[in-house]
């Protein structure tokens, strides 16, 4: 089936442009309804405006209560007639307000191998820290920040002498290729989420070439 998609972003939308490219060569069967930022002079919107998707400006300053700013996000998403919702670098906490009315139905991608590093400056905790592995995350959307269920993971080596840039590069060529990948599996009805398992329907159970689980399938693989 094709998923009606809404994008949140607050910044460059690289992970937002992975998405459009991957729709654009037909292998990921979405409609990316709009794209909404809270910050004006967010990259995203360029990529969303230069590849014809609807885009709407939502400043959060604008909302002392941060449950009105979600409310409004909600009346944009459901006047767009969204049925997922994609975080792609959103920097703001989502309340009940918006969870609540799209429960299950929200995606996320973070650039660590949660529960590990959660929160900002990921790749910088990660470098920092001296990890052997690094990676990212896209999982589901629930009231604790980086905490719902996993749908899959990337793994990254990570050098001696990595900083927050070198790590976090590496990093973010893995994050656009998982992140459409667990869209995909999302529009082809795969995903069963039980408790915190999420199981991907006829996944296969051998390691990745790169180090992800599950594996990605093609045409993600290449």
């Amino acid at each position: 089936m094709t998923i009606a998609l809404g994008v949140l972003v607050s910044g460059s939308g690289s992970n937002l442009q992975a998405i459009i490219d991957r729709v654009r060569e037909g292998s990921l069967d979405a409609d990316i309804r709009i794209v909404i930022t809270n910050m004006p002079g967010a990259q995203g919107l360029e990529r969303a405006r230069h590849a014809g998707i609807p885009t709407a400006c939502v400043r959060h300053a604008d909302f002392p209560v941060r449950e009105d700013f979600d409310r409004e996000l909600v009346r944009l998403l459901r006047a767009a007639e969204v049925e997922f919702v994609a975080l792609a670098g959103f920097m703001r906490i989502l309340t009940t307000e918006f969870l609540t009315p799209f429960a299950g139905r929200v995606v996320n991608i973070h650039p660590s191998l949660l529960p590990a590093c959660p929160g900002l400056n990921a790749q910088r905790q990660q470098a920092g820290h001296g990890v052997r592995l690094a990676g990212c995350t896209v999982h589901f959307v629930d009231e604790q920040m980086d905490h719902g269920p996993i749908i899959i993971q990337a793994a990254v080596p990570a050098f001696a002498g990595d900083d927050e840039n070198t790590l976090g590069a590496r990093i973010l060529a893995m994050e656009h290729r998982i992140y459409p990948q667990a869209l995909h599996w999302i529009a082809q009805d795969r995903v069963r989420v039980r408790d915190r398992q999420v199981e991907v329907v006829g996944a296969a159970r051998s390691m990745g070439a790169m180090w992800t689980n599950p594996p990605l399938e093609t045409p993600f693989d290449a």
